[in-house]
C-alpha cells in the first residue's frame, strides 16, 4: 500500500495498526454520494460539527484506496471512536477541502 499524497487530496487514517489511504477519487466520491445523498449537503453539517459519526465513517469507507481483508465498514468506525473524533477530523478536513476545492 502506498503512503497518502496530500497533493492529490489524499489522507491517512491508521486503523489496527494499519495505516489506510483515503483517496477522494471521482468513483470514490460518486459512490458515496450515492450511499449518503449530496456531498455538498454534508459540508454544511460538518462546518457547523451537525456530521453524525455514520456520515464520516460512511465517507471514509467509500474513499479507501484499498481494504484489507480485516477492516470492514463496523471496523473502520470502531477505528474512528478509538481515535476519538479529534483525530478523526483533520482527515475528514482533508476530504471535505478536496470535495469542494478540487484538484
Amino acid at each position: 500500500m502506498t503512503a497518502a499524497n496530500p497533493l492529490r487530496g489524499e489522507a491517512a487514517l491508521r486503523v489496527n495498526g494499519v495505516e489506510l489511504v483515503l483517496r477522494p477519487s471521482f468513483q470514490a466520491l460518486a459512490t458515496a454520494e450515492a450511499d449518503l445523498g449530496p456531498l455538498f449537503a454534508l459540508v454544511e453539517p460538518a462546518a457547523e460539527g451537525r456530521l453524525s459519526l455514520a456520515e464520516m465513517v460512511g465517507l471514509f469507507w467509500h474513499c479507501l484506496e484499498a481494504r484489507p481483508e480485516a477492516v470492514t465498514r463496523e471496523a473502520l468506525g470502531e477505528a474512528v471512536m478509538a481515535l476519538g473524533l479529534s483525530q478523526a477530523m483533520p482527515v475528514l478536513r482533508i476530504l471535505l477541502r478536496q470535495i469542494l476545492a478540487g484538484r
